[in-house]
């Protein structure tokens, strides 16, 4: 099933250093893949050097603007491009994030947690702590802290959330605290009135599989919980990746509209069969 394009929304720069391309190639490869609106969100700053070597620093912020901004007046014509961030949520830099977000007039910010701890869970560099891990507690502990990023309020949209599955480490069918931790997260997603993101992402990940899991995206079609779509790309190959594929997933709950957003108001829109 082919679908017309939707916002994508999860891109980087090179400013987090992992991603490579500049704005104007990921805006050129989306328009070469027929959609009409993306957004770039990198990595934001954080305080006291928190996971310093994947992110940009606080004095890069106003470059990434620059060239976001320039991109978007240029291209004005031929693609809308939204001025996002993908902040990170660690409880203790809240007020440091809140004031960082105040700065500037988002089009949208999109909430990710990374870290456990101070675990990057999803570093490669890191996958060994895994072993002194249950991969349940780590489930609960991160839908734990998921939950938290929304009620927070600080964000849009709730990037990637089940990304704690990346590796392939799977939490047990029939865990009862892990399913509570599930549900818990998804409340307060919907009280929140952030939409959750549906991310290729995990395609291209050892996991092979859409974030979040078949199940939490049928839970929250039942409540009634928008979708973002988003990428994740960290090169302009990457720009709408796995969209069909994300779509025909919130097709098949009887999903029929997507998040858009603009100065931090959600605007929802049709998702059509090309």
């Amino acid at each position: 099933m082919h679908f017309n394009p939707v916002p994508d929304y999860h891109m980087h720069t090179p400013r987090c250093n992992h991603a490579t391309g500049t704005v104007l190639e990921y805006a050129e490869a989306a328009i070469a893949a027929g959609l009409t609106e993306i957004g770039m969100s990198d990595h934001s700053p954080m305080p006291g050097g928190f996971d310093k070597a994947w992110r940009m620093d606080r004095a890069e912020l106003a470059h990434y603007l620059t060239e976001v901004e320039q991109a978007r007046d240029l291209l004005s014509d031929r693609l809308t491009i939204r001025i996002g961030l993908e902040a990170d949520f660690h409880p203790g830099t809240e007020a440091w994030v809140e004031e960082m977000i105040a700065s500037y007039d988002w089009d949208y910010v999109i909430g990710s947690v990374h870290y456990i701890g101070d675990w990057g869970f999803d570093n490669p560099d890191c996958i060994q702590i895994w072993d002194t891990w249950k991969i349940d507690d780590a489930y609960i502990a991160y839908f734990e802290l998921v939950a938290q990023s929304a009620a927070s309020g600080m964000f849009d949209i709730i990037g990637h959330p089940d990304l704690i599955k990346k590796f392939g480490h799977r939490a047990s069918l029939n865990n009862t605290a892990v399913h509570q931790a599930e549900e818990a997260m998804l409340q307060a997603v919907l009280k929140s009135g952030a939409a959750l993101e549906i991310s290729s992402a995990g395609l291209r990940k050892p996991i092979s599989e859409i974030y979040p899991h078949h199940r939490i995206v049928g839970r929250a079609a039942e409540l009634g919980i928008p979708f973002a779509f988003g990428s994740d790309a960290h090169s302009p190959v990457e720009v709408g990746s796995g969209m069909d594929q994300c779509l025909a997933m919130l097709a098949s709950f009887g999903i029929n509209d997507i998040a858009g957003f603009e100065h931090r108001t959600m605007n929802m829109m049709r998702i059509t069969h090309a």
